[in-house]
């Protein structure tokens, strides 16, 4: 499948931007996550030679992830991927949660954590500049108005963010606060980082500390 010029996906609702493949892929795997209870929060590919695909995800119902979740997301992505096929040579899975400080990617995002403080980097130059850094007044699917850390207010147009991420603050760890998921596992995780889930690598000596999941192009799978 051929994908060229600038490509957005809006699988639904409100579901993040993407471009190019990443576009692809979250459209390839957002009605699985859907199907099974989890919201698409990014796909961002990383490295070129054996790229990484990070898929990060939520709870629909809004609860917290844990590492079964990141478990069985990596399972059923993987197993999309493999079919859609959207690298010639070895690729990677990589899957966790939001975390705290969460990229913002969609307008509920933006909304949920109205009066939070916020980074902001624009795609191309706003009134003179790229970065923004204030608090969250107010967003729809067109803008995103900050008070700045200046004292200016200032309008975004949501098309011409690049990125954007919420600022790990006490308020913010207040405001997030609940119950840690029933699993084991999810204990040993940090409270204020994305949980993420490794899947053991065949061949690794020690296939717990297995960084990623190594998938094939189907040329290569037995």
């Amino acid at each position: 499948m051929a994908l060229t010029g600038r490509l957005f996906s809006f699988l639904s609702d409100d579901l993040p931007q993407h471009e190019g493949l990443e576009a692809r892929i979250a459209a390839a795997i957002a009605p699985t996550l859907g199907a099974m209870g989890y919201e698409l929060v990014r796909v961002q590919i990383q490295g070129k030679e054996r790229p990484t695909v990070q898929v990060m995800a939520d709870r629909a119902d809004g609860s917290l992830i844990g590492v079964g979740d990141c478990e069985a997301i990596s399972h059923a992505v993987g197993a999309v991927l493999d079919v859609d096929d959207p690298f010639p040579g070895l690729w990677n899975l990589e899957v966790s949660s939001a975390g705290i400080d969460r990229p913002l990617t969609r307008t509920k995002d933006w909304v949920r954590f109205v009066t939070q403080v916020a980074t902001v980097e624009m795609s191309i130059p706003h009134e003179g500049r790229r970065r923004f850094r204030g608090r969250i007044l107010s967003a729809d699917e067109n803008e995103v108005r900050l008070k700045l850390d200046e004292g200016d207010e200032v309008a975004l147009p949501r098309r011409d963010i690049r990125r954007a991420k919420l600022v790990l603050t006490d308020e913010l760890i207040a405001a997030t606060a609940q119950p840690e998921p029933d699993d084991a596992d999810a204990a040993e995780a940090p409270k204020k980082a994305p949980r993420r889930w490794r899947a053991p690598a065949t061949g690794t000596p020690d296939a717990a500390k297995a960084p990623r999941t190594p998938r094939r192009p189907p040329s290569e799978r037995n």
